[in-house]
């Protein structure tokens, strides 16, 4: 029986010859995130349990970029900020992308793959749930928690139980008005949020090849929202495209056997995807855009991991361009780099940020996560009351925007910028010739 590529990454990892769903492995980490939320918890574990003036276990392979509650005024988060600081002066860390520094990059979830830190074949904890992201470059990427993670920067190894793997197979060419946010969706309606309980999602299939990186990225972001270990996709020449353009480290491409072992493999037909949501408050409280015209909308947001790459922003502006929008419309880059293609990237003879201020949306905020985990009261479009947001965030419980009384919607940024249009929820294909 062959392996899956998720069973052949963790092999390597551990130096087996091969593993199965169900074994325990201690496996090498190649890198090791954190950033402002968890970071000070992490260090304040390593430094009790390996002493206080232990050093992590290699510093090329520790990555700590602050990036949630950092445009503010809270000394609380601040403080936070302080904490990560200091400690990558301690450890002389070089990959430190500190906030109000030349250094700083964004969201994590960008950041690693534009500073070059995501390869093929190699293993990346983080304390962030949304880490399966980077599986999008065929490498075994999950979220830990602070004592795992503290566990990781003192030894370099973590015990993992190998995951069992599904399969999610599409077929077909991607129809203009279906983004990779609409895919993820759908998939998570249709298993539930309990759906992939500790296990590997497989996306492959000829209209996931067809997709670029930052769309693919989007995809096994969300694979957590079903509860997944991680979330993979094997390289390609579009990832090696990517990925060499942004480091010179070696690396090793996986792809899964013929006969490797899937719990089940589901099937889906692209042609016959359509713009979808997910309502409040769960991620698989899926529906069609075009169902939902009724439901009014406050607000609209285009930012965050999945809905914050310049991908996200050029959708968006196609659309927007020479129209105007009905609600408070918020942007936030994911990335500075994003933030500058929002100057550089043009339609038309205009520039994406000229496209969106003309159309009367909120002049963009600097690069962070900002909303998409509510935050101090002063974070950039919050919501601090009864809102309803369509949003290009990863999920929408209670309170997770901020108030707990708003109400999220999850739509891709084509289906967020159509509603910004209307004032309600508004399949995109009303304004797509």
């Amino acid at each position: 029986m062959g392996m899956t590529i998720t069973e052949k990454v963790l092999a390597k990892a551990s130096g087996r010859p091969s593993v199965r769903a169900g074994d325990n492995v201690w496996v090498q980490a190649d890198i090791v995130m954190t950033h402002d939320v968890c970071g000070p918890g992490t260090i304040g574990i390593f430094k009790h349990e390996f002493g206080p003036n232990a050093k992590v276990f290699d510093p090329n392979r520790i990555v700590l970029t602050p990036d949630h509650y950092i445009f503010t005024a809270d000394a609380k988060c601040l403080r936070n900020i302080d904490a990560c600081r200091d400690f990558a002066r301690e450890q002389k860390l070089p990959y430190f992308y500190d906030p109000g520094t030349p250094s700083y990059s964004g969201v994590c979830h960008l950041t690693l793959p534009q500073q070059g830190h995501c390869r093929p074949g190699e293993v990346m904890f983080g304390t962030d749930s949304h880490t399966c992201t980077h599986g999008a470059f065929g490498e075994f990427a999950t979220g830990i928690g602070n004592t795992d993670a503290a566990f990781v920067m003192g030894t370099g190894r973590l015990l993992i139980k190998v995951p069992s793997s599904l399969k999610f197979v599409i077929n077909g060419i991607l129809p203009p008005y279906v983004m990779a946010k609409d895919i993820i969706l759908q998939i998570i309606g249709d298993i539930g949020v309990e759906g992939a309980n500790y296990r590997a999602m497989e996306f492959t299939g000829p209209t996931v090849t067809a997709l670029g990186m930052e769309e693919r990225m989007t995809i096994c972001n969300m694979a957590i929202e079903a509860g997944a270990k991680n979330g993979i996709i094997a390289a390609d020449e579009v990832t090696l495209a990517y990925v060499k353009a942004r480091t010179n480290k070696p690396f090793t491409c996986y792809t899964s056997d013929p006969d490797a072992e899937y719990l089940n493999t589901h099937t889906y037909d692209a042609e016959k995807l359509v713009p979808v949501v997910a309502l409040p408050h769960s991620p698989d409280h899926l529906a069609k855009a075009a169902d939902c015209q009724s439901t009014r909308i406050d607000r609209a947001y285009i930012g965050s991991c999945t809905g914050g790459k310049i991908t996200d922003f050029i959708i968006a502006a196609n659309l927007l361009a020479g129209r105007k929008v009905k609600v408070d419309t918020f942007l936030v880059p994911a990335t500075v780099e994003v933030e500058k293609e929002l100057e550089s990237e043009q339609i038309n003879g205009k520039s994406l940020r000229q496209i969106f201020k003309e159309a009367g949306c909120m002049d963009p905020a600097p690069p962070s996560c900002a909303a998409c985990l509510g935050g101090p009261v002063d974070t950039f479009g919050r919501c601090n009351g009864a809102e309803v947001c369509i949003s290009t965030t990863n999920r929408n419980f209670i309170g997770r925007m901020g108030s707990k009384k708003a109400s999220v919607i999850l739509a891709s940024p084509l289906t967020v910028a159509a509603s910004a249009l209307t004032g309600h929820v508004t399949d995109p294909r009303e304004f797509l010739s």
